[in-house]
């Protein structure tokens, strides 16, 4: 495959991933611009000011450099929104890719499947995302499951979660006996909810799926990007 397209990249850095099971490992980061969802508690600046345009070989080359990572993230933004620039660019990439998506892009998705090693698919809540996008959750879901990948979800919340997102989302989790990230939403480096709170939460998660887990943004807590 040929495009031979550019696109803006935000950034480029290796850090330490802070969020979900894989925290702790080291990873190139690739930023994506622009998503095709506006959640409330999007703090991340995603725009196209300052990006640095990139052809596929050349990112490639920059992101093969360094061999000691764990794998390279990337992130955004909704990277699937340049799903035929991703396919370019994978098939360049010599470390395993750790795909960080909105988990709604299912035709976009499947142009790049077959070259991701890892998927982090956040599934969003109605209360913060504004529009109801459990069905994609799933269709998405089923994509990385047929093709044999390691995924696991994760749900951003604050003190609006309801008892039925809870419900629709602990169920989706388990239809797909997959591992289920809650992750209290964040203001600078403290939770907005209190321990109290999440563990309320945690308990009504974990009665409908065993596989659940709270890790809320360990990257804020250590200071690190």
């Amino acid at each position: 495959m040929t495009i031979n397209k550019t696109v803006k990249i935000k950034e480029i850095f290796t850090s330490i991933q802070g969020e979900g099971p894989y925290v702790g490992v080291r990873q190139t980061f690739v930023r994506f611009c622009e998503c095709n969802l506006k959640c409330a508690y999007c703090d991340t600046d995603i725009t196209t000011q300052n990006a640095k345009e990139y052809g596929a070989l050349e990112l490639a080359q920059i992101i093969n450099e360094d061999k000691k990572i764990h794998s390279v993230a990337i992130t955004g933004g909704e990277p699937l929104l340049y799903a035929d620039f991703l396919e370019e660019l994978f098939e360049q990439l010599k470390l395993p890719i750790y795909l960080e998506t909105n988990a709604t892009l299912v035709s976009e998705l499947k142009k790049v499947i077959a070259y991701v090693n890892f998927v982090s698919a956040d599934i969003k809540l109605p209360s913060a995302a504004g529009s109801d996008t459990f069905e994609k959750h799933e269709e998405f879901l089923k994509v990385c499951i047929d093709n044999g990948k390691k995924v696991f979800a994760k749900v951003v919340y604050d003190n609006k979660i309801t008892d039925s997102e809870i419900i629709r989302t602990a169920n989706i989790a388990k239809k797909f006996n997959i591992l289920l990230i809650l992750q209290p939403m964040m203001k600078g480096d403290k939770p907005v909810t209190d321990a109290e709170f999440n563990e309320q939460i945690f308990n009504k998660f974990i009665k409908i799926h065993s596989k659940v887990r709270l890790i809320p943004q360990m990257h804020k807590f250590m200071g690190l990007k």
